[in-house]
């Protein structure tokens, strides 16, 4: 035992009334566990109920009993799964290991049926299921969602790098404005001087000058406010702008959105919830044949001998000829009604029922996928209902803004109007007084008022340039953070774009790895390699051809001359199908981490494998799951290390 393993504590599983379980108590160390005794010893009803509490529906509760129960306790950690019956319906319940369990369904409960085992021998797409578990529809929703970011980030930058190089023509606008500004403060002061020169010689005109004066302070604060009044128009008439520019933005992208009638969604959920039901009863009808087939088995596997005579009661005779017992003994009493019956027909019953079982749970997991695909579907439309509704709701907002932006600029205007009239009003007052016979000290006024008026005009020139530049200088510094946002993006976009492909290259190469290495401890006669090569293929999708990975199976295997040949994966034998159904199986739990979340691997049926080649890929396997649970008949047992722990259910 690893020090790793001698870490992990032991665990408790008690079982009451799964399978062919009555009630059962065992504990199980870290490592290797094997189950021994011979067949119908509820050792499958045993890895069955560790599956369940694990979260796994592949188990039936026992046929005479309403009422099932399976609890693990790891450590300080306690998990409980209960099935109860309700009517022709199997209710489960309790709080399980796992919410999800298709990884441990197939890649660590490796029973008979299981899929990744037995994808060898049905010629499956290796590559397909082992890649069932990747949600690829999200992975491509993600990349959506990532490109868009990037082009609004790249956007910004653009708009950015325009803005950028504004900049220098700016700046030059606010040092020619200063220069102005200097210019006219200077011609303004010697023109101030004139006026108080004038002033001192003209004493006598004081009132006229202040009468001027004053008419000259009105119209120049007149003039002030209708470049103030200009100003906001023309910052509303770019709001407006702005507007109607995101206005059309938004009814372009309600366009290209399809318009999502609430009752395709309630079709939808209608249709989950007869799936749901139909699955349901489907799970029922599984879990019955089970509990029939496991019944069956059982009693096939050893009937005591007062069971059978009870069975055959007065008809049976202690004095029947050699020939009667010979017959007998080829023949099974029937635990229903009595008769005797021929071994095979019952045998060959149970094959069907198995073979109607196999149906049910290619059924129910084609529900499954549907179900899946349906809430995927559930979620595109209300995704894009939602998308929609803000939609709506931003243009609502952008009409009244709209409103409220027009009658601003009306009003804006309005005053406007009324200010032209006040300033005419004004400027025909000056005229009157430049008329009368201070024209000289008026004309000094007339043009100190204009040089004032002029150099309001600048400054306020000046500080609309140096807050665009304040602007621009702060956009800019999200310049870098945006860039390394879009780096990020890109990082994200490569590991999204290279997730499936990764996958793929890891299982392949898992795969190859641990097939030489289990095909070197097997020591298989002339089997030399069995490998996986990952191609690409051209296949119809829909309407059109799409390149898709596959992986191929090869067997390459060396003649009595020792010379190397591939050979065709149907000529493997029993034996080398299930090794490398089992590897396969392995190369999925280790490339989707599986040990991490499921701490039992359990194996069944591996009757077709030899003993000692038995005993060699469990010793394998125990290097990978911190508690492997192996099922093995009474002679396979002895064959596997003594060291391993033994139970037998029964």
């Amino acid at each position: 035992m690893s020090s790793e393993q001698m870490a992990k504590p032991d665990v408790h599983l008690s079982v009451e009334n799964i399978g062919g379980i009555d009630e059962l108590s065992t504990s199980f160390e870290p490592g290797v566990t094997v189950l021994s005794g011979r067949n119908a010893t509820n050792r499958t009803s045993l890895l069955r109920s560790m599956m369940a509490v694990h979260g796994s529906d592949d188990v039936a509760l026992k046929g005479d009993a309403d009422e099932g129960f399976v609890e693990l306790t790891i450590g300080d950690d306690t998990y409980t799964r209960t099935l109860r019956r309700q009517g022709d319906s199997i209710i489960s319940g309790g709080d399980p290991v796992l919410d999800d369990t298709e990884l441990a369904d197939l890649f660590a409960f490796l029973l008979e049926t299981n899929d990744a085992r037995r994808a060898v021998a049905s010629d499956d797409d290796l590559r397909d299921l082992i890649m069932r578990p990747v949600d690829v529809e999200s992975i491509n929703e993600e990349i959506t969602s990532l490109q868009q970011r990037k082009r609004e980030i790249s956007d910004e930058l653009s708009n950015l790098s325009n803005l950028s190089a504004k900049l220098p023509t700016l700046e030059q606008r606010r040092t020619k404005l200063q220069d102005q500004i200097d210019e006219k403060e200077t011609e303004l002061a010697e023109k101030e001087r004139e006026v108080e020169e004038y002033d001192a010689s003209v004493s006598d005109r004081q009132e006229a000058e202040s009468k001027l004066e004053s008419k000259l302070g009105e119209l120049r604060d007149k003039r002030g406010e209708i470049d103030d009044v200009d100003r906001r128009i023309k910052t509303e008439k770019q709001s407006l702008e702005a507007l109607e520019s995101e206005q059309d933005e938004l009814e372009a992208d309600a366009e290209e959105l399809p318009d999502v009638a609430g009752g395709q969604v309630s079709e939808i959920e209608s249709k989950i919830s007869r799936l749901r039901t139909r699955r349901q009863e489907i799970q029922s009808t599984i879990n019955e044949l089970q509990s029939v087939i496991q019944f069956n088995e059982e009693m096939l596997s050893g009937t005591s001998s007062d069971v059978v005579e009870a069975l055959r009661g007065s008809k049976s005779s202690e004095n029947g000829s050699v020939t009667d017992q010979l017959v007998a003994d080829q023949q099974v009493v029937c635990w229903t009604c009595g008769s005797e019956v021929d071994q095979d027909d019952i045998e060959s019953t149970i094959d069907r029922l198995r073979s109607l079982r196999e149906d049910k749970l290619d059924e129910s997991r084609s529900f499954k996928q549907e179900l899946s695909e349906l809430q995927d579907e559930k979620s595109t439309y209300e995704q894009r209902q939602r998308e929609r509704d803000r939609i709506e709701r931003r243009l609502s907002e952008i009409e009244s803004e709209q409103d409220t932006r027009q009658a601003r600029i009306e009003e804006l205007k309005s005053r406007r109007s009324d200010l032209e009239g006040e300033i005419n009003s004004l400027e025909q007052t000056v005229d009157e007084l430049e008329s009368e016979e201070h024209g000289e000290l008026l004309d000094l006024h007339r043009e100190a008022n204009q040089m004032e008026y002029d150099l309001g005009r600048l400054r306020s020139d000046l500080e609309d340039v140096e807050d665009e530049i304040a602007s621009i200088e702060a956009k800019l510094e999200e310049r870098d953070e945006l860039e390394a946002t879009r780096d990020q993006i890109d990082s994200e976009l490569k590991e999204l774009r290279t997730r499936i492909e990764r996958l793929e290259s890891e299982a392949v190469e898992e795969f190859n790895t641990h097939m030489d290495e289990v095909l070197n401890a097997l020591e298989y006669d002339n089997l030399e390699r069995i490998w996986i090569e990952r191609t690409e293929r051209r296949v119809r999708e829909g309407r059109k051809k799409v390149s898709k990975s596959v992986f191929e199976l090869h067997v390459i295997r060396t003649n009595e001359e020792g010379v190397s040949y591939e050979d065709s994966v149907s000529h493997l034998s029993e034996s080398e199908r299930e090794v490398t159904g089992l590897v396969f199986a392995l190369a999925g739990y280790l490339i989707h981490d599986v040990y991490e979340t499921v701490p039992f691997m359990v194996l069944d049926s591996l009757e077709a494998i030899d003993a000692d080649r038995i005993s060699r890929l469990v010793d394998y396997f125990a290097d990978y799951a911190d508690y492997l649970v192996v099922a093995l008949l009474e002679e396979d047992a002895q064959a596997v290390d003594s060291s391993y722990p033994r139970y037998s259910p029964a």
